[in-house]
């Protein structure tokens, strides 16, 4: 019973870290592919490093997709469109909403 109160604080601390750190950025990560894969033709977008622009081709074969812009078009790959940028200039979208 001893070496159950030893590590008991262990456990506790591992299990705070999972539900403070672990769990969360999981969610987060889900959300973000639910995102990538919820995108239509016509949608709005920002990527993380800033650039915006609207969805004029989506290709599921190199999982890229081609984002138009004053300045042209231009091709990304999904995972470098920002989810909570994205939200923010599109309050209405059905990702929003969860």
């Amino acid at each position: 019973m001893e070496q159950l109160g030893t590590f008991l604080p262990i456990i506790a601390m591992f299990a705070v870290v999972y539900l403070f750190m672990i769990r969360p950025q999981m969610t987060r990560q889900k959300n973000e592919k639910k995102f990538a894969e919820n995108l239509k033709k016509g949608d709005r977008i920002i990527t993380k490093s800033g650039l915006h622009g609207r969805v004029a081709e989506l290709s599921d074969k190199n999982d890229a997709i081609i984002i138009e812009t004053t300045a042209g078009k231009l091709t990304f790959d999904r995972s470098s469109i920002s989810l909570e940028l994205s939200k923010k200039l599109n309050p209405n979208s059905e990702v929003s909403k969860k």
